[in-house]
Protein backbone atom coordinates (compact mmCIF):
# COMPACT_ATOMS: atom_id res chain seq x y z
CA UNK A 1 0.00 0.00 0.00
CA UNK A 2 2.77 2.43 0.90
CA UNK A 3 4.66 1.69 -2.31
CA UNK A 4 1.52 2.38 -4.31
CA UNK A 5 1.08 5.71 -2.58
CA UNK A 6 4.63 6.73 -3.29
CA UNK A 7 4.70 5.75 -6.94
CA UNK A 8 1.58 7.71 -7.84
CA UNK A 9 3.44 10.92 -7.16
CA UNK A 10 5.04 10.83 -10.56
CA UNK A 11 1.75 12.55 -11.51
CA UNK A 12 0.98 16.19 -10.79
CA UNK A 13 -0.60 16.44 -7.33
CA UNK A 14 2.53 18.18 -6.10
CA UNK A 15 3.30 20.38 -9.07
CA UNK A 16 5.50 23.42 -8.56
CA UNK A 17 2.51 25.58 -7.59
CA UNK A 18 1.14 22.88 -5.31
CA UNK A 19 4.51 22.45 -3.66
CA UNK A 20 4.31 26.13 -2.78
CA UNK A 21 0.82 25.55 -1.39
CA UNK A 22 2.15 22.63 0.62
CA UNK A 23 4.84 24.88 2.05
CA UNK A 24 2.08 27.31 3.05
CA UNK A 25 0.23 24.48 4.82
CA UNK A 26 3.42 23.40 6.56
CA UNK A 27 3.99 26.89 7.93
CA UNK A 28 0.38 27.35 8.98
CA UNK A 29 0.37 23.99 10.72
CA UNK A 30 3.50 24.92 12.64
CA UNK A 31 1.95 28.25 13.66
CA UNK A 32 -1.34 26.68 14.73
CA UNK A 33 0.34 24.06 16.89
CA UNK A 34 2.39 26.79 18.51
CA UNK A 35 -0.78 28.79 19.21
CA UNK A 36 -2.24 25.71 20.92
CA UNK A 37 0.63 25.40 23.41
CA UNK A 38 -0.11 26.49 26.98
CA UNK A 39 2.97 27.12 29.05
CA UNK A 40 3.24 26.25 32.76
CA UNK A 41 1.57 28.95 34.81
CA UNK A 42 -0.77 30.03 32.01
CA UNK A 43 -4.57 29.75 31.92
CA UNK A 44 -7.15 30.33 29.19
CA UNK A 45 -10.61 31.88 29.49
CA UNK A 46 -10.85 31.25 33.23
CA UNK A 47 -9.48 27.72 33.09
CA UNK A 48 -7.27 26.37 35.87
CA UNK A 49 -3.62 27.35 35.59
CA UNK A 50 -1.36 24.88 33.82
CA UNK A 51 0.26 23.28 36.83
CA UNK A 52 1.34 19.91 35.42
CA UNK A 53 4.94 21.02 35.03
CA UNK A 54 5.26 21.09 31.25
CA UNK A 55 3.71 22.70 28.18
CA UNK A 56 0.26 21.34 27.34
CA UNK A 57 -1.40 21.37 23.94
CA UNK A 58 -5.09 22.23 23.60
CA UNK A 59 -7.27 21.58 20.53
CA UNK A 60 -7.47 25.18 19.32
CA UNK A 61 -5.33 28.26 19.46
CA UNK A 62 -8.26 30.48 20.42
CA UNK A 63 -8.86 28.58 23.66
CA UNK A 64 -12.31 27.32 22.73
CA UNK A 65 -11.45 24.02 24.43
CA UNK A 66 -9.30 25.02 27.44
CA UNK A 67 -7.86 21.61 28.35
CA UNK A 68 -5.70 18.82 26.90
CA UNK A 69 -7.96 16.67 24.73
CA UNK A 70 -6.45 13.22 24.24
CA UNK A 71 -7.77 12.54 20.74
CA UNK A 72 -6.87 15.95 19.30
CA UNK A 73 -3.25 15.69 20.36
CA UNK A 74 -2.99 12.03 19.36
CA UNK A 75 -4.48 12.75 15.93
CA UNK A 76 -1.93 15.55 15.46
CA UNK A 77 1.18 13.53 16.23
CA UNK A 78 1.59 12.18 12.69
CA UNK A 79 2.13 15.74 11.46
CA UNK A 80 5.56 15.97 13.05
CA UNK A 81 4.94 19.33 14.71
CA UNK A 82 4.70 17.95 18.25
CA UNK A 83 8.13 17.08 19.58
CA UNK A 84 9.13 13.71 21.05
CA UNK A 85 9.51 15.34 24.48
CA UNK A 86 5.99 16.75 24.22
CA UNK A 87 4.65 13.35 23.15
CA UNK A 88 6.35 11.74 26.12
CA UNK A 89 5.00 14.32 28.57
CA UNK A 90 1.43 14.01 27.30
CA UNK A 91 1.64 10.21 27.20
CA UNK A 92 2.83 10.10 30.80
CA UNK A 93 -0.05 12.37 31.84
CA UNK A 94 -2.56 10.09 30.10
CA UNK A 95 -1.08 7.12 31.93
CA UNK A 96 -1.13 8.85 35.33
CA UNK A 97 -4.79 9.84 34.94
CA UNK A 98 -5.93 6.49 33.55
CA UNK A 99 -8.60 4.92 35.72
CA UNK A 100 -7.41 2.16 38.03
CA UNK A 101 -8.41 -1.50 38.27
CA UNK A 102 -11.89 -0.78 39.65
CA UNK A 103 -14.84 0.86 37.93
CA UNK A 104 -15.71 4.39 39.03
CA UNK A 105 -19.37 5.03 39.75
CA UNK A 106 -20.15 8.70 39.28
CA UNK A 107 -23.29 10.80 39.64
CA UNK A 108 -26.29 10.22 37.37
CA UNK A 109 -25.44 6.56 36.79
CA UNK A 110 -22.19 7.19 34.92
CA UNK A 111 -19.65 4.38 35.01
CA UNK A 112 -15.95 4.62 34.19
CA UNK A 113 -14.65 1.10 33.42
CA UNK A 114 -11.27 -0.08 34.70
CA UNK A 115 -8.23 1.36 32.93
CA UNK A 116 -10.23 3.85 30.85
CA UNK A 117 -8.35 6.88 29.50
CA UNK A 118 -9.93 10.32 30.16
CA UNK A 119 -11.66 12.21 27.37
CA UNK A 120 -9.65 15.29 28.34
CA UNK A 121 -7.35 16.40 31.12
CA UNK A 122 -7.66 19.80 32.75
CA UNK A 123 -4.70 22.15 33.04
CA UNK A 124 -4.40 21.26 36.74
CA UNK A 125 -3.96 17.58 35.82
CA UNK A 126 -7.47 16.47 36.78
CA UNK A 127 -9.11 13.85 34.53
CA UNK A 128 -12.48 14.47 32.87
CA UNK A 129 -13.87 11.27 31.39
CA UNK A 130 -16.88 12.72 29.55
CA UNK A 131 -17.40 15.39 26.88
CA UNK A 132 -19.39 18.52 27.57
CA UNK A 133 -17.90 19.31 30.98
CA UNK A 134 -14.70 20.39 32.67
CA UNK A 135 -15.58 18.73 35.99
CA UNK A 136 -13.11 16.24 37.42
CA UNK A 137 -15.18 14.97 40.33
CA UNK A 138 -18.32 12.87 40.59
CA UNK A 139 -20.60 15.15 38.55
CA UNK A 140 -19.35 14.74 34.98
CA UNK A 141 -22.64 14.88 33.12
CA UNK A 142 -26.10 13.40 32.85
CA UNK A 143 -25.45 10.64 30.33
CA UNK A 144 -26.13 12.74 27.22
CA UNK A 145 -22.64 11.80 26.02
CA UNK A 146 -22.89 8.22 27.17
CA UNK A 147 -23.10 6.29 30.40
CA UNK A 148 -19.58 5.05 29.68
CA UNK A 149 -16.75 7.36 28.54
CA UNK A 150 -15.85 7.63 24.83
CA UNK A 151 -14.03 4.55 23.62
CA UNK A 152 -11.70 6.20 21.15
CA UNK A 153 -9.43 7.77 23.77
CA UNK A 154 -8.31 4.29 24.84
CA UNK A 155 -7.19 3.60 21.28
CA UNK A 156 -5.65 7.06 20.81
CA UNK A 157 -3.58 6.40 23.93
CA UNK A 158 -2.04 3.44 22.09
CA UNK A 159 -1.48 5.59 19.02
CA UNK A 160 0.34 8.24 21.06
CA UNK A 161 2.67 5.57 22.43
CA UNK A 162 3.25 4.21 18.95
CA UNK A 163 4.18 7.66 17.65
CA UNK A 164 6.66 8.06 20.51
CA UNK A 165 8.10 4.64 19.67
CA UNK A 166 8.52 5.74 16.04
CA UNK A 167 9.97 9.10 17.06
CA UNK A 168 12.54 7.72 19.47
CA UNK A 169 13.32 4.53 17.61
CA UNK A 170 13.35 2.68 20.91
CA UNK A 171 11.11 1.02 23.46
CA UNK A 172 12.64 1.92 26.82
CA UNK A 173 9.67 4.11 27.74
CA UNK A 174 7.35 1.11 27.44
CA UNK A 175 9.05 -0.50 30.44
CA UNK A 176 8.81 2.58 32.66
CA UNK A 177 6.67 2.05 35.75
CA UNK A 178 3.70 4.37 36.07
CA UNK A 179 1.86 3.97 39.37
CA UNK A 180 2.59 0.28 39.66
CA UNK A 181 2.21 -0.76 36.02
CA UNK A 182 4.56 -0.51 33.07
CA UNK A 183 3.53 1.76 30.23
CA UNK A 184 3.02 -1.27 27.99
CA UNK A 185 0.75 -2.91 30.56
CA UNK A 186 -1.29 0.29 30.71
CA UNK A 187 -1.59 0.39 26.92
CA UNK A 188 -2.83 -3.20 26.82
CA UNK A 189 -5.31 -2.54 29.64
CA UNK A 190 -6.66 0.55 27.86
CA UNK A 191 -6.98 -1.36 24.59
CA UNK A 192 -9.07 -3.98 26.39
CA UNK A 193 -11.28 -1.46 28.22
CA UNK A 194 -13.96 -0.80 25.56
CA UNK A 195 -16.73 -3.30 24.91
CA UNK A 196 -16.25 -5.38 21.77
CA UNK A 197 -18.04 -8.21 20.02
CA UNK A 198 -15.97 -11.40 20.32
CA UNK A 199 -17.34 -12.77 17.03
CA UNK A 200 -16.34 -9.82 14.84
CA UNK A 201 -13.80 -7.90 16.90
CA UNK A 202 -15.85 -4.75 16.38
CA UNK A 203 -16.59 -2.13 19.01
CA UNK A 204 -20.22 -2.19 20.12
CA UNK A 205 -22.45 -0.34 22.54
CA UNK A 206 -26.01 -0.49 23.84
CA UNK A 207 -28.61 2.04 24.87
CA UNK A 208 -28.36 0.83 28.47
CA UNK A 209 -24.61 1.34 28.76
CA UNK A 210 -23.92 3.55 25.79
CA UNK A 211 -20.46 4.89 24.96
CA UNK A 212 -19.48 7.38 22.30
CA UNK A 213 -17.31 5.65 19.72
CA UNK A 214 -15.42 8.65 18.32
CA UNK A 215 -15.25 12.11 19.86
CA UNK A 216 -15.78 13.92 16.57
CA UNK A 217 -19.27 12.39 16.66
CA UNK A 218 -19.87 12.70 20.41
CA UNK A 219 -23.02 14.77 19.87
CA UNK A 220 -24.57 12.01 17.75
CA UNK A 221 -26.41 9.06 19.31
CA UNK A 222 -25.30 5.66 17.97
CA UNK A 223 -25.95 2.14 19.19
CA UNK A 224 -24.94 -1.30 17.98
CA UNK A 225 -21.61 -1.93 16.36
CA UNK A 226 -19.84 1.35 15.61
CA UNK A 227 -17.68 1.83 12.52
CA UNK A 228 -15.17 4.49 13.50
CA UNK A 229 -14.29 3.08 16.91
CA UNK A 230 -13.82 -0.34 15.28
CA UNK A 231 -11.34 1.21 12.84
CA UNK A 232 -9.44 2.79 15.70
CA UNK A 233 -9.30 -0.61 17.40
CA UNK A 234 -7.94 -2.06 14.15
CA UNK A 235 -5.26 0.63 14.06
CA UNK A 236 -4.32 0.23 17.72
CA UNK A 237 -4.06 -3.56 17.39
CA UNK A 238 -1.46 -3.21 14.66
CA UNK A 239 0.45 -0.67 16.72
CA UNK A 240 0.48 -2.92 19.79
CA UNK A 241 1.74 -5.80 17.65
CA UNK A 242 4.59 -3.63 16.37
CA UNK A 243 5.57 -2.43 19.84
CA UNK A 244 5.50 -5.93 21.31
CA UNK A 245 7.74 -7.19 18.50
CA UNK A 246 10.16 -4.29 19.02
CA UNK A 247 10.39 -5.21 22.70
CA UNK A 248 11.34 -8.78 21.83
CA UNK A 249 7.90 -10.12 22.78
CA UNK A 250 7.13 -11.57 19.36
CA UNK A 251 4.77 -14.20 20.73
CA UNK A 252 2.43 -11.43 21.94
CA UNK A 253 2.05 -9.92 18.47
CA UNK A 254 -0.02 -12.58 16.59
CA UNK A 255 -3.20 -12.14 18.68
CA UNK A 256 -3.27 -8.44 17.80
CA UNK A 257 -2.72 -9.19 14.13
CA UNK A 258 -5.57 -11.69 14.35
CA UNK A 259 -7.79 -8.91 15.75
CA UNK A 260 -6.91 -6.82 12.71
CA UNK A 261 -7.82 -9.67 10.35
CA UNK A 262 -11.04 -10.28 12.26
CA UNK A 263 -12.11 -6.64 12.08
CA UNK A 264 -11.16 -6.26 8.42
CA UNK A 265 -12.99 -9.42 7.37
CA UNK A 266 -16.19 -8.27 9.09
CA UNK A 267 -16.26 -4.60 8.06
CA UNK A 268 -18.11 -4.90 4.76
CA UNK A 269 -20.62 -7.52 5.91
CA UNK A 270 -21.43 -5.56 9.06
CA UNK A 271 -21.47 -1.96 7.83
CA UNK A 272 -22.73 -2.26 4.26
CA UNK A 273 -26.18 -0.73 4.43
CA UNK A 274 -29.25 -0.50 2.19
CA UNK A 275 -28.76 -0.22 -1.56
CA UNK A 276 -29.45 3.52 -1.50
CA UNK A 277 -26.23 4.06 0.47
CA UNK A 278 -24.17 2.85 -2.46
CA UNK A 279 -20.59 2.22 -1.42
CA UNK A 280 -20.77 4.19 1.82
CA UNK A 281 -20.32 2.27 5.05
CA UNK A 282 -22.84 2.84 7.83
CA UNK A 283 -21.85 4.62 11.02
CA UNK A 284 -23.65 2.10 13.24
CA UNK A 285 -25.76 -1.02 12.99
CA UNK A 286 -28.74 -0.02 15.16
CA UNK A 287 -29.42 3.68 15.73
CA UNK A 288 -27.33 5.52 13.16
CA UNK A 289 -27.62 3.21 10.13
CA UNK A 290 -26.54 5.99 7.80
CA UNK A 291 -23.75 6.76 5.39
CA UNK A 292 -20.64 7.68 7.37
CA UNK A 293 -18.34 9.70 5.13
CA UNK A 294 -15.59 10.10 7.71
CA UNK A 295 -15.72 6.44 8.66
CA UNK A 296 -15.60 5.27 5.06
CA UNK A 297 -12.61 7.49 4.36
CA UNK A 298 -10.82 6.24 7.46
CA UNK A 299 -11.55 2.62 6.57
CA UNK A 300 -9.63 3.19 3.34
CA UNK A 301 -6.92 5.21 5.05
CA UNK A 302 -6.14 2.45 7.55
CA UNK A 303 -6.32 -0.27 4.90
CA UNK A 304 -8.95 -2.11 6.91
CA UNK A 305 -11.45 -2.03 4.02
CA UNK A 306 -10.37 -4.14 1.07
CA UNK A 307 -11.59 -5.80 -2.11
CA UNK A 308 -14.91 -4.98 -3.73
CA UNK A 309 -16.10 -3.00 -0.73
CA UNK A 310 -13.08 -0.71 -1.03
CA UNK A 311 -13.69 -0.23 -4.76
CA UNK A 312 -17.34 0.58 -4.10
CA UNK A 313 -16.34 3.04 -1.40
CA UNK A 314 -13.95 4.83 -3.74
CA UNK A 315 -16.68 5.09 -6.37
CA UNK A 316 -19.05 6.59 -3.80
CA UNK A 317 -16.40 9.10 -2.76
CA UNK A 318 -15.73 10.22 -6.32
CA UNK A 319 -19.48 10.57 -6.95
CA UNK A 320 -19.92 12.50 -3.72
CA UNK A 321 -17.25 15.00 -4.72
CA UNK A 322 -18.54 15.38 -8.26
CA UNK A 323 -22.13 15.79 -7.05
CA UNK A 324 -21.04 18.16 -4.27
CA UNK A 325 -22.81 16.16 -1.59
CA UNK A 326 -19.87 15.63 0.77
CA UNK A 327 -17.44 18.50 0.30
CA UNK A 328 -17.34 22.31 0.48
CA UNK A 329 -14.16 24.40 0.19
CA UNK A 330 -12.14 21.22 0.58
CA UNK A 331 -13.92 20.37 3.85
CA UNK A 332 -15.94 17.21 4.49
CA UNK A 333 -19.43 16.60 5.84
CA UNK A 334 -20.20 13.64 8.11
CA UNK A 335 -23.22 12.53 6.03
CA UNK A 336 -23.79 13.13 2.28
CA UNK A 337 -26.40 15.87 1.81
CA UNK A 338 -28.54 13.59 -0.33
CA UNK A 339 -28.63 10.96 2.43
CA UNK A 340 -29.71 13.07 5.41
CA UNK A 341 -32.00 11.20 7.79
CA UNK A 342 -34.74 13.81 7.45
CA UNK A 343 -35.41 17.36 6.40
CA UNK A 344 -34.39 18.53 9.87
CA UNK A 345 -31.39 16.36 10.69
CA UNK A 346 -28.47 14.72 8.94
CA UNK A 347 -28.36 12.03 11.64
CA UNK A 348 -31.15 9.89 13.05
CA UNK A 349 -30.69 11.01 16.64
CA UNK A 350 -28.91 14.14 17.86
CA UNK A 351 -29.64 17.30 19.79
CA UNK A 352 -27.73 19.45 17.30
CA UNK A 353 -29.39 21.70 14.72
CA UNK A 354 -29.11 20.76 11.05
CA UNK A 355 -26.03 22.09 9.25
CA UNK A 356 -24.19 22.91 12.45
CA UNK A 357 -21.28 21.17 14.17
CA UNK A 358 -21.41 17.37 13.70
CA UNK A 359 -24.89 17.46 12.17
CA UNK A 360 -24.10 18.81 8.73
CA UNK A 361 -21.31 21.38 9.00
CA UNK A 362 -18.08 20.92 7.03
CA UNK A 363 -14.74 19.95 8.59
CA UNK A 364 -11.16 20.04 7.32
CA UNK A 365 -9.94 17.39 9.78
CA UNK A 366 -10.68 14.52 7.31
CA UNK A 367 -9.58 16.40 4.17
CA UNK A 368 -6.31 14.48 3.92
CA UNK A 369 -8.14 11.15 4.04
CA UNK A 370 -10.41 12.40 1.25
CA UNK A 371 -7.52 13.50 -0.98
CA UNK A 372 -5.72 10.22 -0.35
CA UNK A 373 -8.83 8.19 -1.27
CA UNK A 374 -9.50 10.22 -4.40
CA UNK A 375 -5.93 9.92 -5.60
CA UNK A 376 -6.28 6.19 -6.01
CA UNK A 377 -8.85 6.57 -8.78
CA UNK A 378 -9.02 10.22 -9.81
CA UNK A 379 -5.88 12.32 -9.35
CA UNK A 380 -7.57 15.32 -10.94
CA UNK A 381 -10.28 15.46 -8.29
CA UNK A 382 -7.71 14.96 -5.57
CA UNK A 383 -5.78 17.93 -6.90
CA UNK A 384 -8.94 20.06 -7.03
CA UNK A 385 -9.82 19.31 -3.42
CA UNK A 386 -6.27 20.09 -2.34
CA UNK A 387 -6.44 23.45 -4.16
CA UNK A 388 -9.85 24.28 -2.63
CA UNK A 389 -8.57 23.45 0.84
CA UNK A 390 -5.50 25.67 0.52
CA UNK A 391 -7.47 28.51 -1.06
CA UNK A 392 -9.96 28.52 1.82
CA UNK A 393 -7.16 28.60 4.39
CA UNK A 394 -5.34 31.39 2.56
CA UNK A 395 -8.48 33.51 2.16
CA UNK A 396 -9.57 33.09 5.79
CA UNK A 397 -6.13 32.84 7.39
CA UNK A 398 -6.27 33.77 11.08
CA UNK A 399 -2.82 35.34 10.80
CA UNK A 400 -4.15 38.09 8.52
CA UNK A 401 -5.96 39.70 11.48
CA UNK A 402 -8.98 40.53 9.36
CA UNK A 403 -11.59 38.71 11.39
CA UNK A 404 -11.76 35.12 10.04
CA UNK A 405 -10.04 32.53 12.16
CA UNK A 406 -9.35 29.67 9.75
CA UNK A 407 -8.53 26.91 10.24
CA UNK A 408 -11.98 26.55 11.79
CA UNK A 409 -13.12 23.48 13.65
CA UNK A 410 -16.11 23.43 11.30
CA UNK A 411 -18.18 25.81 9.18
CA UNK A 412 -21.26 26.02 6.97
CA UNK A 413 -20.99 28.79 4.35
CA UNK A 414 -24.72 29.16 3.41
CA UNK A 415 -25.47 30.43 6.92
CA UNK A 416 -22.00 31.84 7.65
CA UNK A 417 -21.79 29.38 10.56
CA UNK A 418 -18.27 28.95 11.93
CA UNK A 419 -16.98 27.39 15.12
CA UNK A 420 -13.72 27.44 17.09
CA UNK A 421 -10.99 29.14 15.11
CA UNK A 422 -7.31 28.24 14.88
CA UNK A 423 -8.28 24.58 15.21
CA UNK A 424 -5.38 22.16 15.28
CA UNK A 425 -6.59 18.95 13.63
CA UNK A 426 -7.97 20.95 10.71
CA UNK A 427 -4.37 21.35 9.58
CA UNK A 428 -2.34 18.70 11.41
CA UNK A 429 -4.43 15.74 10.23
CA UNK A 430 -4.48 16.75 6.53
CA UNK A 431 -0.83 17.78 6.59
CA UNK A 432 0.22 14.39 7.98
CA UNK A 433 -1.50 12.52 5.16
CA UNK A 434 -0.36 14.86 2.39
CA UNK A 435 3.23 14.91 3.60
CA UNK A 436 3.18 11.14 3.88
CA UNK A 437 2.06 10.88 0.26
CA UNK A 438 5.00 12.92 -1.04
CA UNK A 439 8.14 11.27 -2.36
CA UNK A 440 11.39 11.75 -0.54
CA UNK A 441 12.67 13.94 -3.40
CA UNK A 442 9.63 16.19 -3.36
CA UNK A 443 9.69 16.33 0.42
CA UNK A 444 13.26 17.61 0.37
CA UNK A 445 12.28 20.27 -2.13
CA UNK A 446 9.51 21.93 -0.19
CA UNK A 447 9.68 20.77 3.44
CA UNK A 448 11.96 22.38 5.98
CA UNK A 449 11.28 19.81 8.67
CA UNK A 450 14.05 17.23 8.96
CA UNK A 451 11.61 14.38 8.47
CA UNK A 452 7.94 13.86 7.80
CA UNK A 453 5.65 11.75 9.92
CA UNK A 454 3.93 9.40 7.52
CA UNK A 455 0.38 8.26 8.10
CA UNK A 456 1.75 4.79 7.40
CA UNK A 457 4.41 5.10 10.12
CA UNK A 458 7.44 5.09 7.81
CA UNK A 459 9.40 7.90 9.44
CA UNK A 460 10.13 9.50 12.75
CA UNK A 461 8.32 12.51 14.13
CA UNK A 462 10.18 15.66 13.18
CA UNK A 463 10.84 18.83 15.09
CA UNK A 464 9.60 21.87 13.19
Amino acid sequence: MLAALLCVFSSPLFSSAQSTQMAFLRQMTSNVVQACRIQPGQSVHGSPTNSVGFTLIMPGGNGGYPAFWVRDVAMSLDSGFITPLEISNHLQLMARTQNGPNALHLANGLIVPPYTIPDHIEFNGGPTFYPGTCETGANQGDGAYGILPPADDDYWFVHAAYRLFRAQGGTAFLSVNVNGMTMLQRLVAAFNAPTTDPQTGLFETTATNRAVGFGFCDGIYFTGKILFASLLRYQAAGELAAMHRAMGQSSAAPPYLQIQRQISSNLASTFTGPANLGGWLMAATEIGRQADVWGTLYALHTGALTGTAASNARAAIVAGVRNQTIVCAGAVRHVPTNLDYSATSAWEKTGESLDTYQNGAYWHTPTGWLIEALYQTNAGLASEIFAQYIQYLQTNDYRLNKGPQAPWECFYPPTAHTQNGVYMTSVTAPYAVLAGMATDHETAAFMTASSVASSRGKSAVSRP
